[in-house]
């Protein structure tokens, strides 16, 4: 039976091919710092600290945790956005995102910026400092202003007015009465 020699080269090619396709090889530093904030931003939401801590700097992280002591609890994180990017040199970005929240005890949906500092150390993005740029505040632990009491109740019917009296005199219009049980409908 004779052999069937095949040449190498149809060996290389497929793994030409195989490793010129590698996703992460040559992204540049601007896609790298939004990869590493969308990863930040998405694991904080959804309540994983501890993972999103690894995209903190270690000078920066006790005070990340501090911002975010009550998300989970009190502070539910609806959604959550990456607003803009802004480069400050190759290894320094500055990144805006927008996050959709509620108090759990309110329900009233709102929306904060944060404008987030990034730095790039030996290859890796590390969130280095963020603050509250718009929106509402309590999403960091700032103290929220004081919440507004609910006046009185809206009146929910007309007031009666009768011909030939004051209209600034008029007296509500009685409640009606209950009909009887036994009272044919």
């Amino acid at each position: 039976m004779p052999k069937l020699v095949l040449p190498k080269r149809v060996f290389a090619l497929p793994l030409v091919f195989a490793l010129s396709g590698c996703p992460a090889v040559h992204q540049p530093p601007p896609a790298r710092a939004q990869d590493a904030a969308n990863e930040l931003n998405l694991n904080a939401r959804f309540g994983r600290m501890e993972m999103a801590a690894e995209g903190v700097s270690p000078k920066a992280r006790e005070g990340f945790f501090e911002r975010r002591k009550g998300w989970g609890g009190n502070i539910r994180i609806a959604d959550y956005e990456l607003a803009g990017l802004k480069m400050q040199g190759e290894s320094d970005a500055e990144i805006f995102v927008k996050i959709a929240w509620y108090r759990a005890n309110e329900g009233d949906l709102r929306v904060s910026t944060l404008k987030q500092k990034w730095h790039e150390f030996k290859g890796d993005w590390k969130l280095v400092d963020e603050s509250r740029l718009d929106g509402d505040v309590g999403l960091l632990g700032e103290p929220a202003p004081a919440a507004v009491e609910p006046s009185t109740p809206k009146r929910t019917q007309f007031p009666t007015i009768r011909l030939g009296q004051n209209p600034d005199a008029f007296d509500p219009a009685p409640a009606p009465a209950p009909a009887p049980a036994d009272a044919p409908r």
